[in-house]
This record gives C-alpha cells, sequence and structure tokens, in this order.
C-alpha cells in the first residue's frame, strides 16, 4: 500500500477519533496539537475510548495496548515530515487551514498527500496554498470518527487518480465505507444535514412545534437515531453556525442561512453537550 506512515494535524474531537482509528487499524502515526495541554487531552480522550471498549468486551487489552504504541504525540510540525499522508482536522477556519497547508507542503516529501477533514471549505481553496495540488484532497470523516463508517473522499478539479485511489484505498483499510463527493462546500452529507438542521431551528422559532416534540417526530417518524435538536447540541452550535455561515457565502440560498436564534444562542455560548447548555441542558 502506498501509505505507510500517517500524521494527524488537531488532537480535538475528530483528530483523536482520526488519530485513533489510523492506530487501531495498524498504521504508525504521529499526532501534532498545539500545546502539551490540548495534546494531553486529545491523548486522553483516546485512551478513555480504547478503554471503553475493553471493558464493554469490543476489544482485548492488548490490541489496546499495542494501539497506544503507534501513537506518537508532539508539538512540533517538524515531526511531521516522514509522513506519506497528512490529515488536517484543525479548527474550521479556512485562513489557519491554508497557511498550515503552505507550511505542510514545504515540509513534507513530494509523494506526501495532504488531506483536510474539513466539512465545509472547499478543498481547492486549500490546495492553492500548496505547489502540489494535485496531492491534495478531502477525507471528511464523521462523529464520533470509531463509530461512524463513512468517509466522503473528495477529489478535487486537480487531484490526481493516484493521489484519489491512493486516499480511497487508505480509508477502506480503516473499515470505512467511501463515497466520492465532488469538491463543492458541505459534499454529500452536509450539503443535505445543514438545512435539515437549519430548517429544524426555523419550525422553533415559529411555533410550529416544541423542540422535544420536533425531535421525537423526526425519532419515530423517520426512524432518525437523534432529533435535530439532539443532533445539534451534539455537532456543536457554534460549529453549525459556522458551516452555515461558510454554506450560505458559497451558494448564497435561503436554506443554509442560519437562523437568528442559532446566533443568538451561540453568543449566549449556549453551545450545546460541551458547554453543558444547548437547545437541551446536560449535567
Amino acid at each position: 500500500m502506498a501509505i505507510q506512515k500517517v500524521s494527524v494535524v488537531g488532537c480535538g474531537l475528530m483528530g483523536s477519533g482520526i488519530t485513533q482509528v489510523c492506530a487501531a487499524a495498524g498504521f504508525p502515526v504521529t499526532v501534532r496539537e498545539v500545546d502539551e495541554t490540548r495534546l494531553g487531552r486529545g491523548m486522553d480522550s483516546i485512551r478513555k475510548n480504547l478503554a471503553r471498549a475493553v471493558d464493554k468486551g469490543k476489544l482485548k487489552a492488548g490490541d489496546m495496548e499495542s494501539t497506544l504504541k503507534r501513537i506518537k504525540g508532539t508539538t512540533s510540525l517538524a515531526d511531521l515530515a516522514d509522513a506519506d499522508l497528512v490529515i488536517e482536522a484543525a479548527t474550521e477556519d479556512p485562513p489557519v487551514k491554508k497557511a498550515l497547508f503552505q507550511e505542510l507542503d514545504e515540509r513534507l516529501p513530494k509523494h506526501s498527500l495532504i488531506a483536510s477533514n474539513t466539512s465545509s471549505i472547499t478543498i481547492m481553496e486549500l490546495a492553492a496554498a500548496t505547489r502540489r495540488p494535485d496531492r491534495v484532497l478531502g477525507l471528511h470523516f464523521f462523529n464520533p470518527v470509531p463509530v461512524m463508517k463513512l468517509v466522503e473522499v473528495v477529489r478535487t478539479i486537480t487531484t490526481s487518480d493516484e493521489a484519489y485511489a491512493d486516499a480511497r484505498a487508505f480509508a477502506q483499510a480503516l473499515g470505512k465505507d467511501v463515497v466520492e463527493a465532488k469538491d463543492t462546500t458541505g459534499f454529500v452529507v452536509n450539503r443535505l444535514l445543514v438545512p435539515y438542521m437549519l430548517d429544524a431551528v426555523r419550525c422553533l422559532e415559529q411555533g410550529l412545534a416544541s423542540k422535544e416534540d420536533i425531535d421525537r417526530g423526526m425519532k419515530l417518524g423517520c426512524g432518525y437515531p437523534m432529533g435535530p435538536f439532539e443532533l445539534l447540541d451534539f455537532v456543536g452550535l457554534d460549529t453549525t453556525l459556522s458551516i452555515a455561515e461558510i454554506m450560505f457565502g458559497e451558494f448564497r440560498e435561503a436554506r443554509f442561512a442560519p437562523p437568528s436564534l442559532l446566533r443568538r444562542m451561540v453568543l449566549a455560548g449556549f453551545l450545546g453537550r460541551k458547554s453543558g447548555r444547548g437547545f437541551y441542558e446536560y449535567s
């Protein structure tokens, strides 16, 4: 297989999950965070996730230890220089991501692939910051990464057939199912999911039903595992707002426009599960 060594930039919610599944699949992984505190939190999250799997009998204790041994944490981008594939899972901020891609391009060997886990930014915008646009693509994982089976492999108009084939084979080696998506904002899943969540907020604003009944209706009426407000709290209201703003800026369609209630809740610090309060309260 063309990809042997993997690096992940970012060890937050998504980055730690991506690191875990790569290491569990047998790949040596170097994960980079901006400081030791965030790196420590991410590594603790990986250990806890693996320990829960052991407790539930889904993973052997020896496999947990071997998975952890394949992971190296760092705060230096220089430690990623021997990777065949770098997966960027940094904050959803275009200038930050573009600066990161430019620096990775300068440090990595010419054969290396650079992939982004972005859920809304066009990959071509990031590829244009490099001198290897043929080796840049999207690998969009879903939260929680160790559980969700899907990866969207996103190719731009410059991504080579070889790079796409290598990235697809890699995702499949992780045990994931792959869908190929063209490089348009939101790709496949968020192109459909984000307007659904925003419409749920509009329904609540307009007094159509309570948030509890809207959630219950979608779970029992459509068989969804989570209602839209439960999902918004899980994803993060600030994350959803950021994605919606990027998508509205791209398409200028009303269905992508963030509702005012969503904006007010983010301003109030009601971000969902991670802040202890969103549309619901969490102890």
